[in-house]
């Protein structure tokens, strides 16, 4: 059994710790946030993540995770610790990496035996040799430590399944033989190893991160020209994803990409391009290209009320995807804002994020179903595509409406079945010149 701390238990610390100990290994999970760790000791996860909580209570009740807020317990006995705090944007699109230098510093003045000390956080390349002089320049004796790559891959949503099924594991560092034992943590997982060197691995994650970002602004600029043109994106796509060169993936066209990875890697890595004298012309697209997405939505729904001034719109959704309540850079709130700008009143709706969402946007009023969500409403506006609003009584709703107006932010309805039950419906790159046929797509 493998002694493991873990600094942090945000999204990816709390992911990492519980499967790291269901995997057998005996885990601390460290923070020094006292609510945090006093909710966690209750029972109660601080953020939403299917499947999490029950997780977390059976390795709990197993022994195999504990929870704390003290260095010194967290490093007593550790052989690896896991430095998995956040990074967020700076001022200019940096990675702000005040946590990851807290943390290190914390390490280097409590450690008092050999740690593998490995980088779980996105952190900017070379962040690993910063890291370990943060260490020297700290330590109170020269004690022997590593450090160790090992970016994480998860989804919000399906974290646990990603943890425990990964495409690949990655692990850097000058120190070969620490890397492998890094690695062989991961054994458990039967997945692909790459072990290089500290600044690759820390690029394998950001290079990783940028290109599905760019498949989706590529996605919503075919979209764009797939509504002035009549065709639809979304047959478009599925037969793009037919060819294995491509791949299905990522190819879903709607408000673009949201959350706590893509927005502050992308700008991240542009940054770091930039400071380099590298000119990152490929990301300053793809960014341009989300931010003027969820522009266009709004737009567009203004278009097919007649202005918003004195409207009342639903939003279905809050949270940037489904199966979280996480609302950074959730596109939700760039609508809102839009909204609200525009002279509407806006109600919001999601199944688990709106304590969440409710203090990042006072204005909205936050209600306690989509049925209700809807009574009055002049228009309804898909921002996030949860599986309940896929099965919603499409009917009742149209009778509720002041309005049959719906903008359907994430393609979740089939327009000619909108159509022929009265709705003035859009979607996104649906085409305006379409006659309602479907392609038909035969496999085998």
């Amino acid at each position: 059994m493998k002694q493991i701390t873990v600094v942090g238990v945000g999204y990816v610390g709390l992911v990492t710790a519980a499967c790291f100990s269901d995997l057998g290994n005996k885990v601390l999970a460290l923070d020094i946030d006292e609510k945090k760790i006093k909710s966690l000791e209750d029972g109660k996860m601080p953020i939403y993540e299917p499947g999490l909580e029950e997780l977390v209570e059976r390795n709990v009740k197993a022994g195999r995770i504990q929870f704390t807020t003290s260095y010194g317990d967290a490093l007593k006995d550790a052989e690896f610790v896991f430095i998995c705090v956040a990074t967020p944007s700076g001022a200019d699109g940096e990675a702000d990496l005040k946590y990851v230098e807290a943390a290190a510093r914390t390490i280097a003045e409590t450690m008092t035996a050999p740690l593998i000390v490995i980088n779980k956080s996105t952190v900017p390349v070379g962040t690993g040799d910063w890291v370990a002089d943060i260490i020297r320049k700290h330590q109170k004796e020269a004690i022997p430590f590593w450090v160790v790559s090992c970016p994480e891959f998860l989804r919000e949503g399906s974290a646990i399944a990603d943890f425990m099924n990964p495409h690949r594991t990655v692990c850097g560092s000058l120190d070969r033989e620490a890397a492998e034992k890094v690695a062989q943590l991961h054994l458990p997982l039967r997945a692909p190893q790459v072990i290089t060197d500290l600044r690759t691995a820390e690029m394998i994650k950001y290079a990783s991160n940028a290109f599905l970002a760019t498949k989706i602004s590529f996605i919503n600029e075919i979209a764009n020209i797939c509504e002035q043109l009549g065709a639809d994106v979304v047959e478009v796509a599925a037969g793009m994803g037919f060819d294995e060169r491509i791949g299905h993936h990522f190819l879903n066209a709607g408000l673009g990409y949201g959350g706590s990875c893509f927005p502050k890697d992308v700008k991240a890595l542009a940054f770091m391009a930039e400071e380099m004298g590298v000119e990152p012309k490929i990301l300053s697209a793809v960014m341009k290209t989300n931010d003027d997405r969820r522009a266009k939505v709004v737009a567009r729904l203004a278009d097919m009320l007649g202005g918003l001034k004195g409207k009342t719109v639903g939003m279905l959704g809050l949270a940037f995807k489904p199966n979280t309540d996480d609302m950074r850079d959730a596109p939700a709130l760039d609508i809102a804002e839009a909204l609200l700008a525009a002279g509407a009143i806006v109600r919001g709706y999601d199944p688990v994020a709106m304590e969440v969402a409710a203090p990042l946007m006072p204005k909205v009023k936050m209600m306690a179903d989509p049925y209700t969500l809807a009574q009055g409403c002049d228009a309804l506006i898909v921002n996030t595509e949860w599986n309940e609003f896929k099965n919603l009584d499409l009917e009742q709703l149209k009778g509720i409406l002041k309005q049959p107006v719906i903008m359907d932010g994430r393609n979740i309805y089939d327009p000619a079945k909108m159509e022929a039950l009265g709705f003035q419906y859009a979607g996104v790159g649906r085409g305006f010149g379409t006659n309602g046929a479907k392609t038909e797509i035969h496999v085998g």
